[in-house]
């Protein structure tokens, strides 16, 4: 069984370090601390061209920049959906359309789209790790001859915490050929679906590696991570059909900081985006 192959150290900008000056032309409120922002340059214009999985340095240059993953895209607009937890976040929060932002980007690789072509997916993600999945999903729907059955896994802690809920419950499942799987890790009056963590939620479905056929996208945190895994593992997925993004641990983007690598490799030059295999090479390594 061939694993995917996936490119590395292979996409910077063509001024990494140097921003330039974007406006912000919509704005969604997700969830009550995610909002989604649509970024254009100042003669309206796409900032940056850029294949799914990659990421952008999105801010404002009197608070600070952080790094986020492009998490839809249109020929005229890029799109970053951010969580509301510190400083730079919050500033960001209290943008308005028309407002001025600092973008600079692309980094990182991408998702492996060529070499998934004819499998079935399967998108595994809880709460604000949707977005990195969702780019790589919506790929997928646009180019749906390419790909067999879709299978979206996702969990929140509760429903407000739910990100993309029109895509999630009407949408997505009128695809051909794809079905969204939701639960909730706690009992919510808003709901009356399945409680269950991710990984027991994802046992129960019985979504198996169909003899290599089928290919796992994760994204989540450390737990979702290691339980999904696990459970992929012993439904018989081959640790080189299970992808991830460590999109979480980018800073500078260009292999200066210091702060991503783990044993000899730089998250933000060779990655994000890893197989399980390569993920778990790497932490021998370290």
């Amino acid at each position: 069984m061939s694993s995917i192959e996936i490119l590395h150290g292979c996409a910077k900008g063509e001024r990494p370090l140097v921003p330039q000056v974007c406006r912000v032309v919509e704005i969604t409120e997700e969830t009550p601390d995610v909002k989604s922002f649509r970024l254009q340059t100042l003669d309206g214009k796409k900032p940056f061209d850029c294949e799914p999985g990659q990421l952008g340095m999105f801010g404002l240059l009197q608070y600070g920049e952080c790094m986020f993953v492009v998490s839809a895209q249109s020929d005229e607009w890029v799109q970053f959906t951010v969580k509301k937890v510190g400083l730079v976040t919050e500033q960001l929060h209290e943008l308005a359309v028309g407002d001025e932002v600092s973008l600079r980007g692309p980094y990182g690789n991408w998702w492996p789209m060529e070499s998934c072509k004819g499998k079935d997916m399967l998108f595994i993600a809880g709460g604000i790790g949707l977005p990195p999945v969702r780019s790589f999903l919506l790929h997928c729907l646009e180019h749906r001859e390419d790909y067999g059955r879709i299978d979206l896994v996702y969990s929140g802690s509760q429903y407000d915490d739910l990100v993309f809920k029109e895509q999630l419950f009407d949408i997505w499942p009128n695809e051909p050929d794809m079905h969204v799987h939701v639960s909730l890790y706690h009992e919510d009056p808003q709901w009356d679906g399945a409680v269950a963590y991710t990984a027991p939620f994802l046992e129960t479905l019985e979504l198996g590696p169909e003899d290599g056929k089928r290919v796992a996208v994760i994204c989540g945190g450390p737990s979702l991570s290691r339980t999904c895994r696990e459970s992929l593992v012993n439904a018989g997925f081959d640790e080189g059909h299970i992808i991830t993004t460590l999109e979480m641990r980018m800073k500078c983007g260009v292999g200066k900081c210091g702060r991503c690598n783990i044993g000899g490799r730089f998250i933000c030059l060779d990655g994000p985006v890893f197989t399980q295999a390569e993920v778990l090479a790497m932490h021998r390594d370290a």
